[in-house]
């Protein structure tokens, strides 16, 4: 028999989807715990924890006389990974969205963590570096190479915020996206100069040149994994 937390989550889910695809808009109140009661056939306890679970999302407030829905852009960052799962394939522009952040923050742990490193640090960057060369034409290895180099120089620049952002987007994002399995087919050229200037940036402690790497690699990804989308959103409307 279902407990009435799993029955909460199952109300709560069914809301957020419904709610993110606008079938109740901003400023327009939730049905009635009693009507929602009926229609999961659930107890109103359930309902509430359901509620509690949205407005801790930030996507309804809990008011006298019922719950009120409120703009998708004052909800929390809890919503990423709903909005990417609401169809077949994620917006692309979400999707550009996310990896512009993410680049940002990855590029500024970067020039953070050139200043920090010890010279054993730096010389594990410079060998992750090393093995992301070797293996630059095998995208299943190096991707999951280049998710570790990133995740290095965020703990060595040692930002508790950065941290703290990047374990939500990961949580949020980047864990949702592994399942649509994408391939991106990056430019050789790009990431054999994002490389060249890795290298060079780590043996001149130039967290300037490193940062700068490190965007350009997100940019590349970006317009790699978006075009995927797009021609995957074209297959399918054909």
């Amino acid at each position: 028999m279902p407990t009435t937390s799993s029955i909460s989550h199952e109300i709560a889910d069914t809301l957020r989807s419904e709610i993110l695809r606008q079938q109740y808009r901003s400023g327009e109140r939730l049905p009635s715990e009693r009507d929602l009661a009926s229609r999961f056939d659930a107890n109103r306890g359930a309902v509430r924890e359901a509620h509690s679970q949205l407005e801790q999302a930030g996507l309804i407030t809990i008011q006298p006389g019922g719950a009120r829905v409120q703009a998708i852009e004052s909800a929390s960052i809890a919503i990423l990974g709903p909005l990417i799962n609401l169809e077949e394939f994620p917006d692309p522009e979400l999707v550009s969205q996310f990896l512009r952040t993410f680049g940002a923050l990855a590029a500024g742990s970067a020039r953070e963590a050139l200043e920090r490193a010890n010279a054993d640090q730096l010389g594990r960057m410079q060998a992750m570096v090393v093995s992301l060369a070797k293996h630059s034409k095998e995208i299943e290895v190096v991707q999951p190479l280049w998710v570790e180099f990133i995740e290095y120089m965020v703990e060595v620049a040692d930002n508790l915020v950065v941290r703290l952002i990047g374990n939500d987007l990961k949580a949020q994002f980047v864990e949702q996206m592994v399942q649509f399995r994408f391939k991106p087919k990056l430019n050789k050229k790009i990431i054999d100069e994002v490389l060249d200037s890795l290298q060079q940036g780590l043996t001149r402690r130039d967290g300037e040149r490193v940062g700068a790497a490190i965007q350009i690699y997100f940019d590349e990804l970006r317009f790699s994994i978006v075009q995927d989308i797009d021609l995957r959103l074209d297959t399918l409307q054909k």
